[in-house]
């Protein structure tokens, strides 16, 4: 019998004009780094050492231009799709453990799309894509093999994390704690005291050494627990850096180097086994840096959760020796969202996605590999209806202004309701005032921002980024027109939006009830 899965893959893809016959499609390799802030590589100017990714991004492509979703859920579940969150029910906040929900089963992952190409498929480290039924877990979203947590966050020793589910009912507060480690779809228990970054590390090396000698093209997704709060390392990654004052900074630091070493061993292994020729390596963030925990995004404003380009542009890159040899060194500039991979590893695998399945995401692979201009014009970088603001809805006839929302088109970025915390946070080891400073007058935005006519409530912002990535100057009011049309846009996504899917918790996920281990209850 075929199954509704494979019907829906046939329609999903159709043949590229070709690979050769002979020539085996190319390993990719996916890595994402957890809460990565885009200051904090060395070739961002990071006061710590990223050695490996400095060279692996001097070899490639450095995504300039590039975008993500400031929080952990809605970016790995477009990513895996190549659809905006608005049109998952993605839009509100993260997946928490206890919650009953999970990327919907209607839409194919990376995974199911390079599986159905003849791929093996690898994903190891955070899934955060939900769980509450087994047929939302990494095994039954088209990957064939997993190791790693299904949750959000969790202690990087002792795998051990709670849920303090903020997001119930009214006047509950039920706090539930249990272990998120899986090997395939069984409890691991005897890793206690094992860092994750070198636990993953291990496991990816292991992997790459096990597909050495098949003919088979592999697919791995590796997401690292890396950078993500709670702050630790193992002492000797932090030892170098005890010059760095600020206790966080410093300890981050030490994450980091673990990260990059890990990446270093990865990359290794896919040259000794002799596969490093015919794979291309991914690397990005999944949101802006933790100002709280040890990141930092500056000069650009805001961090995670926001909707200001300190949580949403993203550090990535693409390095292969499958590039054209006049990108490899470049850096390019051409717009790129995290919604485009799905699309761009279909194309790498010679898959061309068919167009009217209406994906969100754009193909990459020709401007990555040759230089070519993005076919990307515009971002959505959420609309949030369940995250309003006081207020006055400032133009009729277009979209509410009190209503969390962003958008990019061209070089013109519109926020409006509360797009988070603006605030230009400085390297925490350093003192502010040896930074370069704002101008006088974004520092006095900062301390009593401007409003339009008729606002109560400050709700609207218009930036040129390309002149002004740091979103200094506010452009609301001298270019209403600019204005009027990017409310226009957002209203033209949000009628095709499905609404927020966010349920309260269920008493029914405590760990306490499956042995102590998260996992599916339903």
């Amino acid at each position: 019998m075929v199954s509704a899965q494979t019907v829906f893959l046939a329609f999903l893809v159709m043949p590229a004009v070709a690979l050769a016959q002979t020539k085996r499609p190319p390993n990719i390799v996916l890595v994402v780094a957890d809460d990565y802030g885009y200051r904090d590589i060395g070739y961002h100017g990071a006061e710590f050492a990223t050695p490996t990714l400095d060279k692996l991004a001097a070899g490639g492509v450095k995504l300039e231009n590039y975008y993500v979703q400031p929080i952990c859920s809605p970016t790995r579940s477009q990513l895996m799709t190549g659809r905006y969150q608005i049109h998952t029910g993605l839009e509100h906040s993260i997946i928490w453990k206890s919650q009953p929900n999970g990327l919907p089963l209607q839409y194919p992952t990376i995974a199911d799309l390079l599986k159905g190409q003849g791929y093996s498929t690898h994903a190891i480290g955070k899934w955060h894509l939900g769980f509450y039924k087994e047929k939302y877990t990494p095994l039954h979203r088209g990957f064939d093999t997993f190791y790693g947590y299904w949750g959000g966050g969790e202690d990087y020793y002792t795998y051990w994390s709670c849920d303090w589910s903020p997001h119930q009912k009214a006047g509950s507060n039920r706090k539930m704690c249990g272990y998120d480690l899986r090997d395939m779809e069984e409890p691991v228990s005897d890793m206690n005291g094992t860092y994750s970054t070198l636990l993953y590390t291990k496991k990816a090396v292991e992997l790459i050494n096990s597909t050495a000698t098949s003919d088979q093209p592999f697919f791995l997704y590796l997401a690292y627990q890396a950078v993500h709060d709670p702050m630790e390392a193992p002492e000797h990654y932090i030892k170098p850096y005890e010059h760095i004052q600020n206790k966080k900074r410093r300890i981050y630091a030490g994450m980091v180097s673990a990260l990059d070493e890990g990446v270093k061993n990865l990359t290794e292994a896919l040259q000794h086994t002799g596969l490093w020729d015919n794979t291309v390596l991914i690397f990005t963030t999944d949101n802006g840096g933790e100002v709280h925990s040890g990141g930092n995004n500056w000069p650009l404003r805001g961090a995670k959760h926001t909707l200001w380009e300190g949580g949403v542009k993203g550090i990535g890159f693409v390095t292969s020796p499958l590039l054209s040899k006049k990108q490899m060194g470049k850096v390019s500039t051409e717009m790129m969202h995290v919604s485009d991979w799905f699309p761009t590893v279909a194309a790498m695998a010679g898959v061309k996605v068919n167009s009217t399945l209406g994906l969100d995401g754009y193909s990459q692979w020709s401007m990555i590999r040759d230089g070519k201009l993005s076919e990307r014009k515009e971002i959505l970088h959420n609309i949030d209806i369940l995250y309003t603001q006081k207020g006055k809805k400032l133009f009729n006839n277009t979209f509410d202004t009190s209503v969390r929302a962003s958008i990019r088109v061209g070089d013109y970025k519109l926020l409006c309701g509360d797009p988070g915390d603006g605030t230009w946070w400085p390297v925490p080891s350093t003192n502010q005032k040896e930074l370069p400073s704002l101008s006088a007058a974004a520092e006095e935005r900062v301390a009593s921002p401007e409003s339009i006519e008729g606002a109560d409530v400050k709700n609207l912002w218009l930036f040129n980024i390309r002149d002004d990535p740091n979103e200094e100057n506010d452009l609301s009011t001298s270019m209403p027109e600019v204005v009027k049309h990017l409310l226009d846009r957002i209203s033209y996504y949000n009628a095709t939006s499905l609404p927020p899917v966010y349920p309260p918790s269920d008493p029914a996920s405590d760990p306490k009830l499956h042995g102590g281990f998260w996992g599916p209850w339903r």
